[in-house]
């Protein structure tokens, strides 16, 4: 199987390496393109994958990811739709573009597959959801799946929680990430060396999203275990509260799906 990126950014990059990593394909099975010299030659020495024009790389490909920025593709789809193989499977990670758009845009059906990837697939702890369109058949969603497993877990959805999806992984390791940064200034008020701070911070998040994924316990139920009373922790958790914490998360999610849903 080909497989093919057009932009080879930081997620196409973390796509890459999940899928040599795991020995899906060779290099040699792999190519990219991408705008600047300085990614080509990334891409060469890297990745040690195949380097082609947008074109070059929409010809060859069985399986076809898009990964430009969202304002680029109608520029790229334009470019390319008269070489891609009727027989491609066109993924796009670009939120808010529909398989209906899609095929707009390319003037016909195809066998198109929406993926929503996010950027711990850097470290191969990804979380992506990802819906098929009609054409695509069982075993071509298998072999899309699998991709997407390379670097971390995946889950198929419809089409009408994409944007979902956005809010809820898509985007949402920012805020995870300022809430790391938060604990560590904490940390740091209070005496600790700023990359001390993080390691604790960072690790004590990593080993409580494991504990929801592993223990099948809501979320609810792990958060009193760590709340004796009249202990530190649920003191902590009432300032959290009168903060409005839950309330600002969860306004910032269903934010992030309205400006998914408008591009």
């Amino acid at each position: 199987m080909k497989i093919g990126f057009i932009g080879c950014g930081n997620m196409a990059t973390a796509m890459i390496k999940g899928i040599l990593g795991k020995g899906m394909e060779a290099p040699e099975n792999i190519c990219a393109s991408a705008k600047s010299e300085k990614t080509r030659t990334k891409i060469r020495e890297e990745l040690q994958i195949g380097v082609a024009t947008n074109e070059e790389v929409a010809a060859g490909a069985d399986v076809l990811f898009l990964a430009v920025k969202p304002q680029f593709y109608e520029e790229v789809i334009a470019q390319i739709r008269s070489c891609v193989k009727e027989t491609a499977v066109v993924v796009s990670i670009a939120p808010g573009k529909t398989l209906a758009w899609l095929a707009e845009q390319f003037g016909k059906n195809m066998k198109f597959v929406r993926v929503m990837p996010n950027t711990p697939a850097m470290v191969g702890e990804g979380m992506s959801g990802f819906c098929t369109g009609e054409l695509v058949t069982e075993e071509e969603t298998r072999q899309v799946r699998a991709i997407l497993e390379s670097f971390g877990r995946a889950e198929q959805v419809p089409e009408r929680l994409m944007d979902t999806v956005s809010g809820v992984s898509g985007s949402s390791p920012a805020w995870i990430f300022m809430i790391i940064e938060a604990m560590a200034d904490a940390a740091v008020a209070d005496g600790m060396p700023r990359a001390q701070a993080y390691s604790f911070a960072a690790q004590t998040v990593l080993g409580s999203a494991r504990l929801v994924l592993e223990s099948g316990q809501h979320p609810g139920a792990l958060k009193d275990m760590v709340c004796s009373p009249g202990g530190t922790t649920i003191e902590a958790v009432g300032v959290l509260e009168s903060k409005g914490l839950r309330g600002a998360l969860f306004e910032a999610q269903r934010a992030c799906v309205r400006k998914a849903r408008g591009m």
